[in-house]
């Protein structure tokens, strides 16, 4: 933390589906000099995919949606380029859609039709399915299509579906205007001085790639109930943590919402999030029954390296490989 100049970090264990180690260090607000606890509130940056995947696949489950439907299928007005992407094309970063371009202005308001017509707008960098790059724009869509689909806003449909039946209490899509009980500042340093994060519309707050608020409780929640079928079938739950074949028959370790590795033998499944002030990161060593959850509030920090150094704590052979030398 020190060498990094993070302010604060929220960290929680869970082993064998019990809580091993819950704690905050350092500070939720520097001004205020208000200290991390276990309920202080981060926000989700890119984990919040993983719940916009599981939206997706239990419209799936219930017949709403079809992974290999096609978007025109549901959405209008789109480009003649994207015939043939597909939904798990969305889900798995292969769609050929990029990531935010200059022109996306982040503290614009849009309406859902002017942001599916930004995307749209933005040339495919190749054919679905040929490569994997990974795709902000790809989940913002993802997050329009759930509405067509359900009638209902993407994150009101992880509220009731998702947030309420597994009693994640503080889980809730971003807003900066309401009051939230316990919410983190997020910042970034600027030539080595601590500054504020920068201000985003509200529009641009709540969009599916990642804009929730949460606790290290709602992610231990989130990561018991993976281990059930409370959400989805098991079928499901492994067809999210397959790494994904590429057209030409290659594989790359990402699944939906969930990158899908190895370490030293060991199974990892995990994501890592940073947005406006905060990152945010799950490791979840499956065989091992060990997660590992972590936020803390500055931009481009190594939260990462933070959790899996918690990880090796716990099982020295999580230890990540050392880089190879040149």
């Amino acid at each position: 933390m020190l060498t990094q100049h993070i302010p604060g970090v929220s960290l929680l264990v869970n082993k064998d589906g019990k809580i091993a180690l819950v704690k905050g260090y350092g500070l939720a607000n520097v001004e205020e000099h208000v200290a991390v606890k276990p309920d202080t509130v981060f926000q989700s940056g890119s984990v919040g995919k993983q719940f916009t995947a599981t939206a997706v696949m239990m419209l799936v489950e219930e017949g709403k949606l079809g992974l290999d439907d096609k978007l025109n299928k549901y959405l209008t007005n789109v480009p003649q380029s994207w015939a043939n992407i597909k939904v798990r094309h969305l889900l798995t970063h292969t769609s050929g859609l990029g990531d935010y371009l200059s022109d996306f202005d982040v503290q614009q308001d849009y309406t859902q039709d002017e942001l599916l017509a930004k995307v749209a707008a933005t040339p495919l960098a190749f054919q679905p399915g040929e490569k994997w790059s990974y795709s902000n724009l790809g989940y913002l869509t993802l997050g329009i299509l759930i509405g067509k689909v359900t009638g209902t806003f993407y994150g009101d449909f992880l509220q009731e579906r998702i947030f309420k039946p597994l009693g994640m209490t503080t889980a809730r899509i971003i807003s900066e205007a309401d009051i939230v009980t316990n919410r983190a500042a997020g910042y970034r340093l600027v030539k080595g001085e601590l500054k504020n994060q920068e201000w985003v519309s509200p529009t641009m707050n709540s969009t599916a790639d990642g804009s929730l608020y949460l606790t290290v409780y709602d992610l231990a929640k989130w990561d018991a109930a993976l281990y059930t079928e409370k959400l989805l079938k098991r079928s499901s739950l492994n067809q999210m943590w397959t790494p994904v074949t590429l057209n030409n028959d290659k594989t790359h370790p990402y699944g939906f919402g969930w990158f899908v590795v190895d370490v030293r033998g060991h199974r990892l499944i995990h994501h890592a999030g940073s947005w406006q002030g905060f990152q945010c990161d799950i490791q979840r060593y499956v065989g091992n029954k060990l997660t590992v959850i972590g936020f803390d509030n500055l931009a481009g920090s190594n939260l990462e390296k933070i959790v899996r150094g918690v990880a090796a704590l716990y099982n020295p052979e999580l230890k990540p490989m050392p880089p190879k030398e040149r």
